[in-house]
C-alpha cells in the first residue's frame, strides 16, 4: 500500500461546546462551520495515531492518504456492492464542500513492526487533541506523525508488509472518489482526486459485531404456516428468553414474543458447499426471506429492516413487538476470515452483513480538496 502524509483540517475545539451535536451536523455543514472559524490548517503534511477509547475496549490505527491507484488495481479489496444513487448523493456532497470529512476504514492483517511503531509512538509523543463525546462516552485521539524520517517509516513499512487491505466501511465513498478521479482526470481546473482519505486498522484492533433484521411476514402466511415451512430448513429448538447465536450458522429468532434457537439442516448447507464462503445472511435471504416470505430484494424492499448488534436483544424485542407480523432475526458476526476470502474472490456480500467498531466520526481528521 502507498500512503502519504497530507495537511489536515482539525476543529478548534475553543469554539466547540457540544461534540455529539458539532460533530453529528459537520457533514452537511462543514463549509459554513470552516467560514466560521471552526476549522484550522495545520502547518504541514503528517500522518495521524488515531485512537478510539470505549468502556469495553480501545481501538489504535493510523489515518494518512492512499493513492487511488491501490484502489483502482485492487489492492484495497471491497465486499459489497454500490448503489449509483448513492454514489450520486456522495458526490454532491464532496463537490459542495470541497473536502472529505471522514476518512475510509481499512484494515489488514497485523504486522507485528508496524504495531510496535505505533505504540511508540503512543507512549513517547504529545497528543496532538483529543475529543470526548457526551452520548457515548467514547474518546476521539491524535497523535500528530511529521517527522521526515518516521513518516518515510510508516511508508516503507506498507510498501513491503501491506500488500492489500479491506474497505471495512466507506465502500461508496471510495468508489465515488475513484469515480470523480476518472471523470476529472481531463480538467487541470478542478480537483485532483487520486489520494483517499483513510484510517488503517489492524483486524486485531477492529470488532464485528452482528448485524440484524427485522422483517414483516405476509399477512397470507399464519404464524402455524410460517413455523412449518421454517421447519423445513432450520432444527428449532425454543429457548427460555433472548439469547444470541452462540456459533455460525445459528441464528436465534424473535417471533409472537417467543425465542427459537434455529440450525441450518444439514442438507442446506451441502446445498452451499461449493460457495468460497457460507454467509448465514446469504441463507437467510434466499431460504426464508425470499421462498418463505416472497421478499426478492433486501435493498429496496421496505418490509426490512435492520438493527446493528450493539443495541441488543431489546431492541430487537421492542421493535418487532410493535406489529404482530414482524420477525426478528439475530444472527451470528461474521467472521473476518471469511470477510477476506469473499473479498479475495471478487465477490460480494449481502447488504448489511456487518456492523464493524470503532465507528469513525465526520470533521474530526478533515482533507482538503
Amino acid at each position: 500500500m502507498r500512503i502519504r502524509p497530507f495537511r489536515a483540517v482539525y476543529p478548534n475545539l475553543d469554539y466547540v461546546t457540544s461534540p455529539d451535536e458539532f460533530f453529528g451536523t459537520v457533514r452537511e455543514k462543514y463549509p459554513a462551520y470552516k467560514e466560521s472559524g471552526f476549522f484550522q490548517r495545520t502547518a504541514q503534511e503528517s500522518i495521524y495515531i488515531y485512537q478510539i477509547v470505549s468502556q469495553k475496549r480501545t481501538h489504535t490505527g493510523i489515518i494518512a492518504c492512499t493513492d487511488i491507484h491501490d484502489y483502482l488495481d485492487g489492492k484495497i479489496k471491497k465486499h459489497e456492492n454500490t448503489l449509483a444513487a448513492k454514489e450520486q448523493q456522495q458526490m454532491h456532497l464532496i463537490l459542495a464542500r470541497g473536502a472529505i470529512v471522514k476518512p475510509i476504514l481499512l484494515t489488514y492483517p497485523d504486522v507485528p513492526s508496524l504495531n510496535k511503531l505505533i505504540k511508540k509512538i503512543v507512549k513517547e509523543q504529545t497528543l496532538f487533541y483529543e475529543v470526548q463525546f457526551e452520548k457515548t462516552g467514547h474518546i476521539h485521539r491524535f497523535w500528530e506523525v511529521k517527522d521526515g524520517q518516521l513518516i518515510e517509516q510508516f511508508q516503507q513499512l506498507f510498501q513491503q508488509k501491506v500488500p492489500i487491505s479491506y474497505i471495512a466501511d466507506g465502500h461508496h465513498r471510495t468508489s465515488t472518489t475513484a469515480l470523480m478521479y476518472k471523470r476529472m482526470l481531463d480538467r487541470p481546473d478542478e480537483p485532483d482526486y487520486d489520494q483517499m482519505l483513510c484510517t488503517f486498522f489492524p483486524v486485531s484492533e477492529l470488532a464485528v459485531h452482528d448485524y440484524n433484521r427485522i422483517i414483516e411476514s405476509s399477512p397470507d402466511i399464519s404464524i402455524t404456516t410460517f413455523m412449518a415451512k421454517i421447519a423445513q430448513v432450520f432444527d428449532i429448538e425454543i429457548l427460555d428468553g433472548p439469547q444470541k447465536p452462540t456459533a455460525k450458522h445459528e441464528i436465534v429468532m424473535y417471533v409472537n414474543r417467543e425465542w427459537f434457537r434455529l440450525q441450518w439442516k444439514k442438507e442446506i448447507l451441502k446445498e452451499y458447499k461449493k460457495a468460497t464462503v457460507i454467509l448465514d445472511a446469504t441463507l437467510l435471504n434466499e431460504k426464508v426471506l425470499e421462498n418463505i416470505l416472497g421478499i426478492m430484494d433486501v435493498r429496496t424492499d421496505l418490509r426490512v429492516r435492520y438493527v446493528e448488534g450493539p443495541k441488543g436483544l431489546n431492541e430487537i424485542r421492542q421493535k418487532t413487538n410493535k406489529d404482530d407480523s414482524r420477525v426478528g432475526f439475530v444472527l451470528y458476526p461474521v467472521e473476518l476470515s471469511d470477510l477476506m476470502k469473499v473479498a479475495d474472490a471478487g465477490e460480494v456480500m449481502p447488504p448489511k452483513s456487518t456492523w464493524f467498531e470503532p465507528r469513525i466520526k465526520n470533521g474530526l481528521i478533515v482533507q482538503e480538496l
